[in-house]
């Protein structure tokens, strides 16, 4: 039978791309996703799509055991692409929005990492990527609610990849920069902001999907197996060049 991994957060612009060369691999596809209906195409694909909440404890179980299901009782790998952006100062962010970045980003990853693990644990192990951001790395203006989560999650990653290393479970995380998405409109949204943005970048470009979903595969489905706890910043050089 072949391989199976998840993709939770699977509706996002980097996830549908990633389900595609999943697909494309001959692997077997579970989607985790609140806009069903945009992954239509990988569903007609033979792709297997869970509506709900990465936040939803009883979907992300469901999800786990369809995808094990359809992966002769194991899970290969699943990647979690759940995400939400709030760009404002401290002073002007009130705690439930800040909260909502950190449940939306930090706490569906956790939940994501606690039921594969004991999912993978029963099984042989396997492999979970997560997402991370230049944020987490770099010191950027008003960005402080999304760097706390995403910050969270690379701390999470390299813990947990200690406390599963003998058990066979790899966990990795990309932390990409401005990728060309759904959720960085706000940021592209005028001609100067997008401007100042990319002059930020060494590289001066913004990422393509395909970039961030070509390493995600890379890591469910090629990587070593002596690599796990590492963050890889997919910025175009931002957090550690200057030109």
């Amino acid at each position: 039978m072949a391989a199976s991994y998840l993709i939770v957060g699977g509706s996002s612009d980097i996830a549908l791309v990633l389900g595609q060369k999943l697909l494309d691999g001959g692997a077997s596809v579970t989607l985790l996703a609140r806009d069903v209906g945009r992954c239509e195409s990988l569903k007609d694909q033979g792709a297997h799509i869970i509506e709900g909440d990465a936040l939803d404890a009883e979907r992300v179980v469901e999800a786990v055991e369809v995808a094990k299901e359809h992966g002769d009782g194991a899970i290969s790998g699943v990647a979690h692409l759940v995400g939400s952006l709030l760009i404002r100062p401290p002073h002007a962010v009130k705690l439930d929005a800040f909260n909502d970045v950190i449940h939306t980003n930090l706490s569906s990853a956790f939940l994501t990492l606690s039921t594969a693990c004991k999912s993978m644990l029963r099984t042989g192990g396997g492999r979970l990527v997560f997402t991370s951001s230049v944020a987490a790395t770099l010191g950027l203006i008003n960005h402080e609610a999304i760097a706390a989560a995403k910050g969270g999650i690379e701390s999470m990653v390299r813990t947990s990849a200690a406390t599963y290393a003998q058990r066979s479970i790899r966990i990795n995380a990309v932390a990409p920069g401005l990728t060309e998405t759904r959720l960085a409109q706000q940021v592209l949204k005028s001609e100067a902001m997008t401007e100042a943005a990319v002059g930020m970048i060494p590289l001066r470009r913004i990422n393509q999907p395909e970039e961030i979903a070509s390493t995600m595969h890379w890591l469910l489905c090629d990587a070593p197996d002596n690599l796990t706890g590492q963050v890889f910043h997919l910025d175009g050089g931002m957090a550690k060049v200057r030109v």
